[in-house]
């Protein structure tokens, strides 16, 4: 399974001098965009949390492609120009991983399927430790991605939790 995290790089600060309104028709603008493309590669939302996206692919519905699903997707994320906020750009930080994961649905309200495990972390990691305008990708996506799409070392980087890590970035 392959695991993506997307962010608005700064929204909190941006959001700051904008009324409520403004500031969730910005996040609606931007996550119905990454909804449609979601539905557009087969890619499973996972959710929202504030300012940032998650999604999987190749869970619940199992694919062989499910990294290069979302290395599409991604890309195509950040072809999209987001709204501005008091005059700025918004900006997208996006990280992308594979591997194992424990996947379902726990507790007894609000229902609603989830990812586990180290591979979801180092997505995570990917994106929190990435750079505005730049998908991010972790060892297990790049061996999966590094055949068909175009990928430039990083170098190695101090990935919190995990110690020094291989990174790439997926530009193409």
């Amino acid at each position: 399974m392959s695991i993506l995290f997307a962010d608005v790089v700064g929204f909190t600060v941006m959001s700051s001098g904008e009324g409520p309104e403004k500031m969730v028709g910005v996040l609606n603008d931007i996550f119905s965009h990454f909804d449609r493309l979601a539905e557009k590669y087969g890619v499973e939302k996972i959710r929202t949390i504030g300012d940032g996206y998650m999604a999987v692919c190749g869970a619940p519905v199992e694919r062989d492609d499910h990294a290069q699903r979302l290395a599409k997707m991604a890309l195509e994320m950040l072809e999209y120009v987001p709204p501005e906020v008091d005059g700025e750009r918004c900006q997208i930080r996006i990280g992308i991983n594979s591997g194992d994961v424990i996947a379902g649905v726990v507790g007894t309200t609000k229902f609603h399927y989830d990812v586990w495990g180290d591979a979801v972390n180092i997505a995570a990691r990917m994106e929190s430790q990435g750079e505005p305008g730049k998908i991010q990708v972790g060892p297990g996506a790049y061996a999966l991605l590094k055949d068909d799409f175009s990928c430039v070392l990083r170098g190695e980087q101090e990935i919190k939790g995990k110690g020094l890590m291989e990174t790439w970035w997926l530009v193409a």
